[in-house]
């Protein structure tokens, strides 16, 4: 991303806000439960985090998984919870589903550092976990497919986008190479979903849907930073606190809005 940390920091908070009214409508969306600061939080690995935000939401996914997904589960089971800590430059979510239980392990771990992508293992996985893992590199100035970049909201394409405050972008091709500042956002997503005959198609869904929302997160937060640009963590963090307000509200109306499930 070109955006030093503190940058990224105020430029998330608020992008997840206003992402997730792009991803509410039509009964389907985000419920925001609970967001209040921690102190000395023990995570579900037993590791502990001193201090940062914990939020806890509720996805109402319905009408955007796969419609065979739709066919093998009742009414209401495809609600999702998340509980994030978010003790940046570090986060951490884990995402669970009452009726799945222990069928379905879900977690994110994130860390951000000042570096260009070339940090080797950002998260210090064991070399167990090394030999297995793969490397997705999402650059947000890649040119998307025609169709898929013909339905994106004009000025919301980096490669096109030039921002009025900071007179940063469009992100030509060495971008990466040659911006400053410059910072990279390192993910780990592990991901189980043991249902006999449907695991492994499960599981590559739920990746292959990781990496899409990751890229148009990151997209749009760029597009948006004359949005962010002059607010301070507390102002993005009201900002934050009304549109939670507005989430149920925008729920049941309209019709259903955001990324819908590749087949």
């Amino acid at each position: 991303m070109p955006l030093t940390l503190e940058e990224y920091h105020r430029g998330q908070v608020y992008s997840v806000a206003e992402t997730a009214k792009r991803e509410t409508g039509g009964g389907d969306g985000i419920e925001m439960i609970t967001s209040e600061p921690f102190q000395n939080a023990e995570l579900p690995n037993g590791t502990i985090l001193q201090s940062g935000q914990y939020t806890l939401k509720k996805y109402h996914i319905n009408n955007k998984v796969p419609s065979f997904v739709r066919l093998l589960c009742p009414k209401g089971a495809l609600d999702l919870r998340e509980e994030c800590w978010n003790a940046f430059p570090y986060t951490k979510t884990t995402i669970s589903n009452e009726y799945l239980g222990e069928r379905l392990n879900l977690h994110v771990e994130s860390v951000h550092l000042a570096d260009r992508g070339e940090t080797e293992n950002a998260l210090n996985l064991p070399p167990d976990q090394l030999k297995v893992r793969e490397v997705i590199f999402i650059d947000i100035g890649q040119p998307l497919g025609s169709e898929e970049e013909a339905a994106i909201i004009d000025g919301e394409i980096p490669r096109l986008f030039k921002s009025t405050k900071t007179s940063r972008g469009p992100l030509g091709p060495n971008w990466i190479k040659d911006t400053e500042p410059i910072m990279c956002c390192y993910k780990l997503v592990i991901c189980e979903f043991k249902v006999f005959g449907l695991q492994t198609r499960l599981e590559n869904f739920i990746q292959k849907n990781e990496q899409r929302v990751f890229s148009a997160f990151h997209r749009r937060m760029f597009c948006w930073i004359d949005n962010w640009w002059d607010m301070t963590m507390a102002d993005a963090r009201l900002h934050e606190e009304r549109v939670a307000e507005e989430l149920n509200e925008i729920r049941k109306s309209g019709s259903t809005r955001g990324l819908k499930a590749v087949e």
